[in-house]
């Protein structure tokens, strides 16, 4: 799934927009670690990892006062609205369900780039 979000990220061929970076933990500890070398433009995250769960690493970045702002995208196969509605009221911007195609990834998070940039 890392690479699949790698790979629909870092192949947005859209020239008028600047390419994105791509920053990659493979597990909730090594995104804890990850965290003090941002600041971050976006955070995603899968509900389902090693260690520290997506929903945990939520948790932490909005308590956190370097990253709160940050905006952070779940995505997951617990696809329910109980499960959306979770995520979101632990501090997501974005739940996205897999599967899903690389377009409505590259889409979701250019607008929360745009947004952050005042576009």
């Amino acid at each position: 799934m890392r690479a699949f979000v790698r790979a629909a990220l870092e192949d947005d061929t859209d020239a008028a927009e600047p390419s994105i970076e791509v920053v990659e933990a493979s597990s909730g500890f090594e995104a804890l670690r990850l965290l003090p070398r941002g600041p971050y433009d976006c955070v995603i995250t899968d509900v389902n990892m090693p260690d520290i769960n997506g929903l945990e690493l939520v948790n932490f970045i909005r308590r956190s006062e370097h990253h709160k702002t940050t905006p952070l995208v779940i995505i997951s196969t617990q696809a329910s609205e109980r499960d959306k509605q979770r995520g979101i009221a632990l501090g997501a911007d974005s739940y996205l369900a897999k599967p899903f195609e690389p377009e409505d990834l590259r889409r979701l998070v250019r607008a929360h780039l745009d947004k952050r940039a005042g576009r």
